[in-house]
């Protein structure tokens, strides 16, 4: 039969919507549609529909839409809102032929059946149980999801899992959280014996951190808001897209980044304002005031493998093949370095030394990497940052005015950072830092930023007593191009 557009349907039949009479058409396009007194309605079951359950007679329709004064629109356009639509076939065979069609076409998109689910409840202002509970759990539900649910209960408890569980029981694994429960389930599949593939296993985050750059980064790629029911609506319809894995190496000690890496100024936000984890988010604009008032440079140097178009930046150089040594100056108190596990994953497989190398001397003001545009909900650190593309984006501040200053972090809402003069904006395949000391204080050293986490520390910093993964010292960066997978909106 065909509906009123001339397109062929998968089934089409009357059926009864609020006790009148319409004709209900499923096309082969996926697109469900229907006449009411209000005029013509429809539902596009890929982007919109969850799921469907029967009561009596009658279809359920689970879907999410978007709300404007009063009309339901295309779910792409804004933030989400769940709504049933019920449809009552006039016979039970007519009842069993929509459910067949129905099944059988959602199956056909290839979407996720069992999900692990980590939820984070110390993250940001500790509301991930909150958000759990309101918003992915119903959502899931509608999509007929079987569900496994494990909060964390300390640091790096996701990675523990997930380097022991029995993946092929589940069709991803989803954070509730901020940025680091994802970092830890991603250190945590590389470790594993299977690593190749387990790094496969489609990965999806749902916002309930202080930080938020990865779901912001892929929502924001497809003109989506940065919400926990887009975020989960994007895991349900099951696309995905490829990440870059940066791995970080000092000696034989591994850590895998798929967000950030910072040294300087931003780290010394990042970190040092955990102190005021009260006040969320906020927290970052507040402590960033201060330490721009107060501001610090650090000597050290940096060298790095350009992109192609990115060639000249800094002063040729060699790569010297000393690198990655962890004795040449590690610094008095850093005694309690943390040696890592042995990964089974060792890195991309690339010399380094036929290689062009260039590098930049300090004084420093920040020296941030990122992997993808957005370093949290409202900071656009890197507006040409590709999730996929090789390379690491490099944001290079070495000296600025307070007030210049000012103005940059005002404009990192919209990138607009990146434009100014005092910032070195620029694409690397692979990376150095030798970091050094800060240029007014001699005795004190800086902190290295992983993704949200301490890396290193160096002497005289906060916190400077615990233990890190690595030193205060020389490390390397090198990219894996499309390592791992990440649910998206939409196919990339």
């Amino acid at each position: 039969m065909e509906n009123q557009q001339g397109d062929s349907s998968i089934i089409s039949d009357q059926v009864k919507v609020n006790g009148n009479l319409t004709p209900l058409t499923l096309t082969t396009e996926g697109e469900l549609q229907w006449t009411t007194e209000k005029g013509q309605h429809s539902l596009t079951v890929e982007k919109e529909v969850l799921g469907f359950t029967i009561q009596g007679s009658k279809i359920i329709i689970k879907a999410v839409t978007e709300k404007r004064d009063g009309i339901f629109c295309s779910a792409s356009a804004g933030a989400l809102v769940r709504k049933d639509f019920v449809f009552e076939p006039l016979s039970d065979e007519s009842l069993y032929l929509w459910c067949q069609h129905l099944r059988d076409y959602i199956n056909s998109l290839g979407r996720p059946k069992r999900l692990f689910i980590f939820v984070n409840p110390f993250g940001g202002k500790k509301s991930a149980l909150k958000i759990y509970f309101d918003v992915v759990k119903p959502l899931l539900e509608d999509a007929d999801v079987q569900i496994t649910v494990q909060e964390t209960k300390y640091q790096l408890h996701a990675k523990e899992v997930v380097s022991a569980m029995d993946l092929t029981k589940y069709d991803g694994i989803v954070c509730v959280s901020g940025d680091g429960i994802l970092v830890e389930v991603v250190n945590g599949l590389l470790e594993r014996e299977d690593w190749n593939a387990a790094i496969k296993m489609p990965l999806g985050t749902v916002p309930a951190g202080t930080g938020n750059g990865m779901v912001k980064s892929t929502l924001d790629s497809a003109g989506e808001p940065c919400t926990a029911s887009n975020a989960v609506v994007a895991i349900i319809r099951g696309h995905k897209c490829s990440l870059d894995v940066a791995t970080i190496l000092q000696g034989d000690t591994k850590f895998f980044s798929v967000l950030m890496f910072a040294w300087g100024l931003v780290a010394d936000i990042d970190i040092e304002s955990e102190k005021y984890r009260w006040m969320g988010s906020a927290r970052l604009d507040f402590y960033g005031l201060q330490r721009m008032l107060c501001l610090r440079q650090y000597s050290g140097r940096i060298s790095f493998v350009p992109a192609p178009g990115f060639e000249a930046y800094g002063e040729p150089t060699r790569y010297n093949g000393e690198f990655t040594s962890t004795q040449s100056s590690i610094n008095p108190g850093q005694e309690q370095h943390v040696k890592a596990e042995q990964y089974s994953y060792q890195g991309p497989d690339v010399d380094l030394t036929n290689l062009e190398w260039r590098t930049i001397n300090g004084p420093f003001i920040s020296v941030w990497l990122h992997n993808v545009p957005w370093g949290g909900e409202g900071t656009m650190a890197a507006p040409d940052a590709k999730f996929a593309d090789g390379n690491l984006d490099l944001i290079l501040i070495k000296d600025c005015p307070k007030l210049g200053l000012l103005a940059l972090m005002t404009n990192l809402s919209d990138g607009g950072h990146v434009k100014s003069p005092h910032v070195m904006y620029l694409k690397v395949k692979a990376f150095i830092l030798e970091p050094g000391q800060r240029t007014k204080d001699p005795t004190r050293g800086g902190i290295i930023d992983i993704d949200g986490e301490v890396l290193a520390r160096g002497n005289g910093t906060y916190k400077h007593d615990q233990k890190t993964l690595m030193t205060y010292d020389k490390l390397q960066i090198t990219v894996d191009q499309g390592l791992a997978t990440l649910f998206c909106p939409v196919q990339q």
